[in-house]
């Protein structure tokens, strides 16, 4: 199949008869080929059409089923995504859309669909759009089930050609049952996450303030639209509005927020009767005639809209049961929704009754799931039924208005309709088979994160779940960044997993979904939860008292606190774990312990001992049988000789390290021995080391990791300078540190410093070389790393040496009583 581009064609067009091609190749009807493909037959059909433009995991699921590669596509579907701006409308001003910023990417986009039917609210959506162009934040309330997500939604499309760099959605879960709503800290790294905010941009501590302030600057430069969902209070949404800047937030409550007093308030009550009346025929697919069911029988169509209470959500499902029941009557519909309680349970429940009883199953269990939005994997783990089988029963939920579908391949549950299928679980189900379900929804999210972990080897080498029992499917991760992708989607799901497995006990679950989630966190999320975590982890894995798990868990909480450069606590978490993997006689365990520990005494400022513990995890590596961990320490004990002056070993030990295939060419043992052999052979080939260490960043930006990044340029800077390139190599060090200027986590900056410091003094820039080795004195002492601070005596030392000999000679005695014995070079401080 050609996907040539038609000159002057319409992209959003020319995608949809690219997809209908992709229809024919799959000989399957809309209904087929939506289910195979886990869209929801509605949707797929609008995009087949034209009238939509899907979103391109859609496209994606398409591609793949018939067995076609979607890359050429991805061109067509961003000109479709982003059409050129259409012409200001009279009625408003259009302000101009943001310039590009680097490559263009679409813009995110979290918005629910927008219903088809939207009825009514003139007055109030009105009451919106021009309070968003006053006060920039709106407030909607009102009860239950009147529509206020819905009018915040259909608002929200209505303003996104205005706010085109993003349109936001996130539910607060205020009044979700089961559910603690969402706190300002989580919801603030979910809104940067979905901002695609690097992660060294967002701080790690300091609470919610400086959180709210990492936020409120990202928005500042940018047009977007947020709409805050489902708020319980003022205190959780207050730090998620907006500041200076452009960007609007859309807030709904089912409370008067009374403590936002800069916000204006639009109060939503039940629709008029005219709406209800108006609503239910759209809903129930009569607006066209005449002489339909509604019509014919105005009294019972009446009787309807009491039931319903005029409530948008119950008139939605009352239609829904109507019009896929052709033979019935109004009558009858009323029949059935009186065997109702309320309003609410009256169309729930008359609804319920049409499902068979695997679907009535499902619906029931969807009310125990731990997290907001679920997708066909999870369904089928909690029913216990093949995945076919859950995609056809959640399209039946979908057609009868039981779920809604915010995204394709995502489902989820209005908090009403949750509410009543939990409800229904506690009174239908008993408890041995609630708990079972749980049970399978967190061995499917152990298992997932397992499986998408391993699909990103960027710090450490995963072992397998082991965990009860593996789901029967789980996604498919073809590589790192569809990995990525499912840990951002899945991110909120996961932490509630991890709150339910502790209330349910199951501590071996506590153990191991963190142990999966923590290369994610390192990319993505930073430190601060990931420790949390690992404490409670460290916790369970007491209660389970197995040697293995309590040993794993001391080393990864261990590693977390390294990360955060709480270096005197990570010591003695790995302490504790040294004895526990020795009785445990765990060699995989043991080398991954040792290669940590490795780190760790490096920075302390120990030299002989980390080069040795990298050359024990080598061996230990081996005796497991695992090559890709022998190279992981061999890359490192390289990276130690290097620094310790040993340049041809090292040399010869990263070129080792290189020769061990794998599909990444961005794991870490690859970039450790290309920045190693890159500053190895410096002196003897400066060109071929340079393109070692190009080679290097290329890799590292490719993967979207800026300290890897950081790390990279440094080292450029080191090699330049080595060559006598000082300019070049200054200009590469200024790199380094525009980026990490960005970062939170001040033990980053210690690794780049004395080296920088090291280029100003020979490129003629004494002062700027003191400012640097001194800004490192004052740091490393705080987090114990001893060799940072003799490196920066001896900085020091050395630009003073021609103007304070004296002053000079006591830091050099400095930095032997800090750190007695051979110094390393200043060249390599930093492991990727």
């Amino acid at each position: 199949m050609e996907y040539d581009r038609t000159a002057g064609a319409d992209p959003q067009e020319e995608l949809a008869e690219r997809l209908r091609l992709l229809q024919e190749l799959s000989k399957r009807g809309v209904r087929a080929l939506a289910r195979d493909a886990g869209l929801s037959s509605s949707s797929l059909s609008r995009y087949l059409s034209g009238r939509t433009v899907p979103p391109w995991p859609a496209v994606i699921a398409l591609c793949r089923l018939v067995q076609r590669d979607p890359r050429p596509l991805r061109p067509l579907w961003e000109r479709a995504s982003n059409p050129l701006p259409a012409p200001p409308r009279t009625s408003r001003q259009v302000p101009p859309p943001s310039p590009p910023a680097g490559a263009p990417r679409p813009p995110r986009n979290d918005l629910p669909r927008d219903v088809p039917d939207f009825t009514g609210r003139a007055a109030q959506l009105a009451a919106v759009l021009d309070g968003v162009a006053g006060s920039r934040v709106i407030a909607l309330d009102g009860m239950a089930g009147v529509g206020k997500t819905c009018l915040a939604v259909h608002a929200a499309h209505r303003l996104a050609a205005d706010y085109p760099d993003a349109q936001l959605y996130l539910d607060l879960h205020g009044f979700t049952e089961g559910r603690r709503p969402l706190d300002p800290d989580r919801a603030l790294r979910t809104l940067l996450a979905a901002l695609d905010v690097p992660s060294e941009k967002v701080p790690q501590d300091g609470g919610v303030e400086e959180l709210a302030a990492c936020w409120r600057s990202e928005l500042a430069h940018r047009r977007a639209v947020v709409v805050l969902d489902n708020a319980a209070d003022a205190d959780q949404v207050r730090p998620l509005l907006p500041g200076a800047g452009p960007s609007v937030a859309l807030i709904t409550s089912r409370n008067r927020l009374l403590g936002l007093d800069e916000v204006p308030p639009v109060s939503l009550d039940v629709l008029t009767e005219q709406e209800s009346a108006e609503l239910l025929a759209r809903a129930s697919g009569e607006t066209d005639s005449r002489e339909g069911r509604l019509a014919r029988d105005p009294g019972a169509t009446a009787e309807v809209l009491r039931l319903c209470g005029r409530l948008p959500l119950a008139l939605r499902l009352a239609a829904a049961r109507l019009r896929h029941r052709p033979g019935w009557t109004v009558g009858i519909l009323v029949e059935r929704m009186a065997e109702g309680a309320s309003e609410f349970d009256t169309a729930f429940a008359m609804s319920v009754r049409q499902l068979d009883r695997a679907k009535a199953r499902l619906f029931r269990l969807l009310g125990l799931l731990p997290g907001s939005s679920f997708d066909e994997y999870v369904a089928a783990a909690l029913s216990d039924v093949p995945l076919r089988s859950a995609r056809a029963m959640l399209e039946d939920l979908l057609d009868a208005h039981l779920v809604q579908q915010p995204a394709a391949g995502r489902y989820r549950l209005h908090d009403l309709v949750h509410q009543h299928a939990r409800r229904a679980s506690m009174e239908q189900d008993s408890p041995a088979d609630r708990d079972r379900a749980q049970l399978r929804v967190l061995d499917y999210y152990v298992h997932a994160a397992a499986a998408a972990d391993a699909a990103m080897p960027f710090l450490s080498l995963s072992r397998e779940a082991t965990v009860d029992r593996p789901p029967t499917e789980l996604p498919e991760f073809h590589d790192k960044i569809a990995a990525l992708i499912w840990f951002g989607t899945e991110y909120l799901n996961l932490l509630a997993a991890f709150e339910a497995a502790e209330e349910a006990g199951a501590d071996r679950h506590m153990c191991e979904l963190p142990r999966f989630m923590r290369t994610y966190f390192a990319r993505r999320c930073g430190t601060t939860m990931l420790n949390g975590l690992f404490e409670r982890s460290l916790a369970a894995a007491q209660r389970l008292a197995d040697p293995l798990q309590l040993a794993e868990a001391h080393s990864d909480l261990g590693f977390a606190r390294y990360n955060a450069g709480r270096t005197a606590e990570a010591s003695a978490a790995y302490e504790a774990a040294a004895a526990l993997v020795l009785r445990a006689q765990d060699v995989r365990a043991e080398a991954e312990l040792t290669m940590r520990r490795g780190y760790l005494r490096w920075d302390e400022g120990y030299v002989e001992e980390p080069l040795e513990l990298f050359r024990l995890a080598g061996k230990l590596y081996a005796d497991a049988d695992c090559p890709m961990g022998t190279a992981h320490a061999t890359a490192y004990e390289a990276w130690a000789l290097l620094q310790l002056g040993h340049r041809d070993e090292a040399a010869r030990l990263a070129r080792t390290a290189l020769e061990v295939p794998h599909a990444d060419g961005a794991w870490p043992p690859a970039l450790t021995a290309l920045i190693t052999l890159g500053v190895a052979t410096a002196h003897e080939d400066p060109e071929e080391a340079l393109g070692h260490l190009h080679r290097a960043l290329a890799l590292a930006r490719e993967d979207g990791h800026r300290h890897n990044e950081a790390w990279c340029l440094n080292c450029l800077g080191v090699a330049l300078r080595q060559v006598g390139r000082h300019e070049e190599a200054l200009a590469r060090h200024e790199e380094a540190f525009a980026l990490l200027e960005a970062l939170f986590e001040d033990h980053w900056k210690i690794h780049f410093l004395s080296a920088y410091g090291e280029t100003c003094r020979l490129a003629g820039r004494p002062e700027q070389a003191l400012r640097l080795h001194r800004q490192a004195l004052e740091l490393a002492p705080r987090l114990g790393y001893r060799q940072a601070e003799s490196l920066a005596h001896e900085g020091i030392a050395a630009v003073l040496d021609a103007q304070d000999p004296e002053a000079a000679a006591e830091h050099r005695a400095a930095a032997r009583a800090v750190l007695p014995g051979p110094e390393p070079e200043p060249e390599l401080e930093l492991e990727a």
